[in-house]
């Protein structure tokens, strides 16, 4: 039997559009009860340090949401001393490690786990303690994936950011390196996710790699929720990725 891929929607983008204009509306906590109704698997939610979407108080809520309604919450955080903390509090189902540089628009790259291992290493493990499974979103390179089993963590996200913005043409490659990351991270223990980037074409290919069990998408679903409504724009993608999955 084919297994199926969890979906994980990240609703950081309602509170953008929230936060341009201030006030309440649209509330992204609404939205992440809508994504669960519609078959969302779990929630991811990323509380920056400048607060540019998701704020704290969003936490809060998200974190009683998920708790009710028996969904996991992944909380994406930065490796800060603030974010440790406000998680340790909370005790999310995940916590998933990226880097964060302020001038960003956006997540830019994996976190480089290679090299730093003593200063990431003290956070997954109060993570862990905590009871949160602690993921690690990196570069689908070999160093990462050996450094982040080296740290503790039971998770790698891997970066699809590179492989969808290239032309079709021209994915080959990367798509070799995502496979052989994902193949090396199962050999080591590791649960293998991907994300950023991703819409229905790509987050299809993306489950021809057979060890990644769980998507992370945001950005995407939230834009096509402005034409065609947040269920719907995650049942066309749960559907994308069930045929996906569906045996030839």
């Amino acid at each position: 039997m084919t297994r199926r891929v969890r979906l994980g929607v990240n609703i950081d983008h309602v509170a953008t559009v929230r936060n341009a204009r201030g006030g309440a509306h649209p509330d992204p906590v609404r939205a992440a009860r809508q994504a669960l109704e519609a078959g969302a698997d779990g929630i991811t939610a990323h509380l920056r340090e400048d607060r540019r979407h998701i704020t704290d108080t969003d936490i809060e809520a998200l974190s009683v949401l998920c708790r009710e309604a028996g969904k996991p919450l992944n909380l994406e955080m930065a490796l800060t001393e603030e974010m440790l903390a406000i998680a340790l509090r909370h005790r999310p189902h995940a916590a998933c490690i990226v880097p964060e540089r302020r001038e960003e628009v956006t997540t830019e790259g994996g976190l480089a786990v290679a090299g730093r291992e003593a200063d990431i290493a003290p956070y997954v493990k109060a993570l862990s303690e905590a009871g949160s499974r602690v993921s690690l979103f990196i570069e689908p390179a070999e160093a990462q994936v050996e450094a982040a089993a080296a740290v503790g963590a039971k998770v790698v996200e891997l970066h699809t950011g590179r492989y969808c913005h290239l032309s079709p043409g021209l994915r080959a490659v990367e798509f070799e390196r995502l496979a052989a990351a994902a193949s090396q991270a199962s050999i080591l223990g590791l649960e293998v996710h991907a994300g950023h980037g991703l819409d229905y074409v790509t987050a299809a290919e993306m489950l021809r790699i057979p060890e990644i069990v769980e998507l992370n998408i945001g950005h995407f679903l939230i834009g096509e929720a402005v034409f065609i409504g947040l269920g719907e724009a995650i049942a066309r993608m749960r559907a994308a990725m069930d045929a996906a999955k569906a045996p030839a």
